[in-house]
């Protein structure tokens, strides 16, 4: 097991959402180094948002060593982090598409989904995990636009991205959702996140039910505090000094630390699991 980083962290705060990796002190570790595929997803074709860095990055990075040619969503401030990330699925021999756009914008999900189609023919994994938060200290400092923006990017772009994909998805496709641990433990500075996160839960187990039949599978991802350029770009400094030291294992994880997780559900070996929540805590139950 490697030896992760356990605060206190000294990482400089960064005020543009959702953040830059290079910034970040300790350095996320993503598994560029680590990460070893064994063909589990091999000539699949994979859609992750926000897959420019954090979870995303770990997930492309994963997904291409495993075979999977891989279409990565992510805002246009985030080119430099979306390159990176571009680099390490082409240094795994595999095909990368990078789509920019707001995700909020009902055409910039439609371009995802065609331009993914037009170039590679069918969506077999959509890993619905742009997000977007920010710690508040009331409801009063919660705004009316912020809470609808905070819906619309997390939970709205899933429902989205999921209705635009099926169509070009075969039996045995998977939809793979990240939501939190705050989905069952919300956080008090996080109304609007932790509120989301449930709901796209919600989703993804009707969902579940609906596409049975199809042989589409849908599961999520309950990922606990990890280490990504969103921690120290919408947490107070005090909060991101202290990061994951309340877990059992009193350090967050790091992006790489989920990518098995997200693996395992895009594969043939979870043909059988859908409905289901993976939770990657530190140790914090989710029961």
């Amino acid at each position: 097991m490697a030896n992760y980083p356990s605060p206190p962290f000294n990482t400089p705060h960064q005020d543009h959402i959702p953040g830059q990796t290079s910034l970040m002190t300790p350095k996320p570790d993503h598994g560029e180094q680590s990460y070893v595929g064994h063909d589990r997803l091999r000539g699949k074709t994979a859609i992750i948002t926000g897959g420019d860095s954090g979870i995303g990055r770990a997930v492309a990075i994963a997904f291409a060593r495993e075979g999977a040619d891989v279409v990565i969503s992510f805002l246009p401030e985030e080119m430099d982090d979306a390159r990176e990330t571009e680099n390490w699925i082409k240094k795994a021999g595999r095909r990368a598409l990078l789509v920019p756009g707001d995700l909020r914008d009902r055409d910039i999900c439609a371009e995802l989904v065609d331009r993914t189609v037009a170039e590679f023919g069918q969506i077999d994994i959509l890993v619905n995990n742009a997000a977007f938060q920010i710690e508040r200290s009331s409801l009063a400092d919660v705004s009316e636009e912020e809470w609808d923006k905070t819906f619309d990017i997390n939970a709205g772009s899933a429902f989205r991205l999921s209705r635009l994909a099926l169509p070009h998805m075969p039996r045995g496709g998977a939809l793979i959702h990240t939501v939190s641990v705050n989905a069952d433990q919300p956080k008090p500075k996080l109304l609007a996140y932790s509120a989301t996160k449930s709901a796209i839960q919600n989703f993804s187990g009707g969902l579940a039910q609906l596409l049975g039949e199809k042989g589409i599978r849908s599961n999520v991802v309950a990922p606990g505090p990890i280490w990504t350029p969103l921690i120290p770009a919408t947490m107070d400094v005090e909060h991101v000094e202290r990061f994951g030291a309340d877990t059992p294992m009193k350090r967050p994880g790091q992006p790489a630390e989920l990518a098995g997780a997200y693996v395992f559900l895009a594969s043939d070996e979870a043909s059988y699991v859908s409905g289901a929540t993976i939770a990657v805590t530190g140790g914090t139950p989710v029961i």
